[in-house]
């Protein structure tokens, strides 16, 4: 999978991220992955496994393995999310002085 990662990893804009997603996944992969990446960003934010279970009406199964992955000391999606956090902090108060 080296091939696919280095592709990745050379997309630097959202528009063409967007375009690259668009022609590697159908419309239910793209939706699979936005709907992981806010259940893992709903967990960051300590909203309760059930809750997201009940709200994005999803597994808790689905959701326990992105629990695992939080809990994870090491975890790039957790790092990720943080870094995402940090970034609208910062937005939002910039915006509000």
């Amino acid at each position: 999978m080296t091939d696919e990662i280095q592709a990745f990893c050379g997309v630097r804009d959202r528009k063409t991220m967007r375009r690259l997603f668009a022609e590697l996944f159908t419309p239910a992969e793209c939706r699979d992955i936005a709907l992981r990446w806010r259940l893992m960003g709903l967990l960051a934010g300590g909203v309760s496994q059930r809750a997201i279970a009940h709200n994005l009406g999803v597994s808790l199964c689905k959701i326990t393995r992105g629990a695992k992955v939080l809990r994870n000391p090491g975890s790039i999606t957790g790092r990720l999310l943080n870094a995402g956090k940090l970034k609208r902090n910062l937005k939002r108060r910039m915006r509000h002085g």
